[in-house]
């Protein structure tokens, strides 16, 4: 009977723990208490406004990645429907929208990048006013309000995650093990007459 050698094969449990680990980084994250609240959809002379604010996306471990120097980047998901029928909408309008914060160490700043703003980077010592500015999404046009007809009915999705495609590479592997505050919100869905 011929024996199998672990120099050229390695140990079964070695093969499950990595299919195991596979498996799982493909199983979205619960929403672990964040919610998207606080939502205001208005207009303007000329396009359909939202301002919404994402509560309870930072822990603990958000909070020591950001002071270890780890950028961290939440996108925010933004889509406007019409209900055609019972079954089926129909998509008007879809937006990503991306903040993210990093830390100085040397100068002890926080920046933040709003994609909205075309991707103008402010500056702050605070802490928390940078975790402010990261959860808070205000005065985003939407559609123009020619597109929209008076007196429809129209619907309005959001959505947060933490968007783990652009963290470091050697972060992502350490995040499969302290993957605690990985997030994705389900979808907030808030319906309206225009």
């Amino acid at each position: 009977m011929k024996r199998l050698s672990f120099k050229k094969y390695p140990p079964l449990y070695l093969v499950f723990f990595l299919v195991f680990q596979f498996l799982l980084s493909c199983i979205p994250a619960p929403s672990r208490g964040v919610q998207i609240a606080d939502i205001v959809v208005t207009n303007n002379q000329n396009f359909l406004l939202v301002y919404f604010f994402a509560k309870g996306c930072f822990t603990s471990e958000t909070k020591k990645a950001i002071l270890n120097g780890i950028p961290i980047t939440f996108t925010f998901l933004v889509e406007l429907y019409k209900p055609c029928s019972i079954w089926s909408n129909k998509k008007l309008f879809a937006i990503k929208l991306h903040h993210t914060v990093k830390y100085d160490s040397l100068r002890q700043k926080f920046s933040v990048t709003l994609s909205e703003q075309g991707n103008q980077t402010f500056f702050t010592k605070d802490f928390s006013k940078s975790q402010e500015m990261m959860a808070d999404v205000s005065n985003i046009q939407l559609i123009p309000l020619m597109v929209l007809e008076k007196n429809h009915h129209y619907q309005l999705r959001f959505k947060v995650e933490l968007d783990k495609a652009r963290l470091p590479l050697y972060v992502r592997y350490i995040i499969f093990f302290v993957s605690l505050w990985d997030f994705e919100t389900d979808w907030n869905v808030v319906d309206f007459t225009y």
